[in-house]
């Protein structure tokens, strides 16, 4: 019997043994695991990647339409005008026109887009563009804009076009 319960126990040596392999198997078993959970999270975030790209190309899609739509009917307008044009009246072409160029504004600040104010402004190199400088005699003059050859364009945040002025100088 005593034969018997010495061949149960195992050495110390052996438990260590198979206590490694099992160590060895537990880890081996959490890395494939740990493994698998990151291929999932490089998945995951693959799909959200192209989720994104996909819905910030809907959302610019979306805005272009917007903005299309917004300018269809100046687009009929001058098509008008241009049939206008072939009657030979030239007050009525002056005047579609005129009605046109203000629709086209409308349009442009249903859009958030504003002109810039330069004519007898103060000259601010930020939202204005000095094109030319102009000598001038009255010093109140000295540092506004005295001419403003090209209009420039605004929106809240950004000015998308600064306006092109002459400067008065002494």
């Amino acid at each position: 019997m005593e034969d018997e319960k010495l061949e149960d126990t195992a050495s110390p040596d052996e438990e260590t043994a198979e206590n490694s392999e099992t160590e060895g198997e537990d880890y081996e078993e959490r890395i494939k695991t740990l493994e698998h959970e990151l291929a999932v999270s490089r998945a995951d975030f693959y799909n959200f990647r192209q989720r994104t790209i996909k819905e910030r190309q809907e959302t610019r899609k979306h805005a272009q339409e917007d903005v299309i739509t917004e300018f269809l009917p100046v687009l009929d307008n001058l098509d008008r005008a241009l049939e206008a044009a072939s009657s030979e009246d030239t007050q009525s072409i002056i005047k579609g026109v005129d009605m046109v160029r203000r629709q086209f504004i409308n349009a442009l600040e249903n859009l958030g887009v504003t002109i810039i104010e330069a004519q007898g402004e103060e000259f601010n190199p930020a939202i204005h563009d000095a094109v030319n400088t102009e000598q001038v005699e009255d010093p109140e003059l000295d540092g506004k804009i005295i001419a403003e050859r090209l209009k420039g364009y605004r929106t809240k945040d950004k000015v998308l076009r600064p306006a092109q002025v002459t400067v008065g100088k002494i």
